[in-house]
């Protein structure tokens, strides 16, 4: 169980991290929700950048991982949006279209880590808990 120190300096249980998954398609959103749920994350899920900025106002979340392509409102705009509104939100950027180029832009816009698709389990789960700890 995680745990913080308080002012007191007691230790008390801390909730869990809260991580909102932003695809098109809802194959890749299970997919990811089945990758991180066994960590003990709290999973959101967004359809498009739109739908993923209502669900951040509405309920915070500490790490947003994000496609690129999606109709509605795509992942670059939904990316510097996030990051000029919250910038200690972590973001994971993922693509499978466009090659790196893209990746690049959303790494240059405010994704801290960018990832191209497929996906590996461990690549994703660890990048997702190194971000997590501030590292």
């Amino acid at each position: 169980m995680a745990t913080e120190t308080i002012a007191t300096g007691s230790l008390a249980p801390t909730r869990p991290a809260r991580i909102l998954i932003v695809d098109d398609d809802p194959d890749v959103r299970l997919v990811l929700r089945r990758m991180l749920e066994p960590d003990g994350y709290e999973i959101g899920e967004a359809g498009h950048g739109r739908e993923a900025l209502e669900v951040v106002v509405n309920r915070p979340v500490d790490l947003v991982i994000t496609d690129l392509i999606m109709p509605e409102q795509e992942g670059i705009e939904t990316i510097q949006a996030l990051h000029q509104r919250y910038p200690q939100l972590k973001i994971i950027a993922i693509s499978g279209a466009y090659g790196t180029d893209y990746l690049r832009i959303a790494k240059h816009l405010g994704a801290h880590e960018v990832m191209q698709k497929p996906l590996r389990l461990e690549a994703v789960r660890s990048t997702v808990s190194r971000l997590l700890r501030g590292v």
